[in-house]
């Protein structure tokens, strides 16, 4: 009995392998069995199509790369890819040059890129060229500024000099003027008071224990259980004291 059970699960086995082989499928042309795992795989310079590998088409002006992901071609250098399935040659304008990747044009030192042109810049005098993200660009030389295409000479006042800054004036006053009006006057300091060089303001500042009153420095009167303040231009109350017209008066 045991012995009739045991043909019987083996014939099993072979039907059920039999069957598995059976409906396993084919292994195409151009396809070899993966090297891990089950199945199979197209070839290098193939691509499944259905239940068959069909050879990748590479277009003019394009080589294979023999990946098995993406297009399966690259373009040649000085072409691209237009979206579709060619290689376009790259289009460089008469002063331009083809850049490292292939793809793309930049404009030669001395030009500008508009749209897809390269124009020659024209340096005018007292100006010299630099490099943009857009190819040659200029700027004017230290002492000139920009004005209609042109670098003119910048009018210092007396009194003052060329600064570095990219925005508002191109010049600063010296040390004890101010700007007014595009000039550069003297500060008059009154007495009790020090010259101060901010770029706001009155040009100077009351020495400690003065303060500004119009354009002269007063000396501040301390009301009792009072003190200066840490600027040292006004007066604050001691601890536990408070102010009240003009007088510290004990909090509460």
């Amino acid at each position: 009995m045991g012995l009739f059970l045991g043909s019987i699960c083996a014939l099993l086995l072979f039907a059920m392998s039999a069957s598995a082989q059976s409906t396993a499928p084919t292994m195409p042309d151009n396809a070899s069995a993966k090297s891990y795992g089950d199945g199979w795989a197209c070839n290098i310079g193939y691509r499944l199509s259905g239940d068959i590998c069909a050879i990748i088409d590479v277009p003019d002006n394009a080589y294979s790369t023999n990946r098995t992901y993406g297009r399966g071609w690259e373009c040649l250098h000085g072409f691209r890819w237009d979206n579709g399935a060619s290689c376009v040659k790259v289009f460089v304008p008469t002063g331009g040059f083809l850049d490292s990747s292939g793809e793309r044009w930049q404009c030669l030192r001395g030009f500008s890129k508009v749209d897809k042109t390269c124009v020659a810049l024209v340096v005018p005098t007292n100006g010299y060229l630099v490099d943009s993200s857009n190819g040659s660009t200029w700027v004017c030389n230290r002492g000139f500024e920009s004005k209609n295409d042109d670098c003119v000479a910048i009018e210092v006042p007396p009194n003052a000099y060329l600064n570095a800054s990219n925005y508002g004036l191109p010049w600063t006053c010296e040390r004890g003027f101010v700007e007014r009006a595009g000039t550069c006057e003297a500060v008059a300091i009154p007495a009790n008071a020090y010259f101060d060089d901010a770029t706001y303001g009155k040009g100077w500042k009351c020495a400690r224990g003065f303060s500004a009153s119009g354009q002269k420095c007063e000396m501040i009167d301390l009301p009792a259980n009072a003190h200066l303040g840490r600027s040292g231009n006004r007066w604050d109350c001691d601890k536990n004291f408070q102010k009240s017209k003009g007088q510290c008066v004990p909090g509460n």
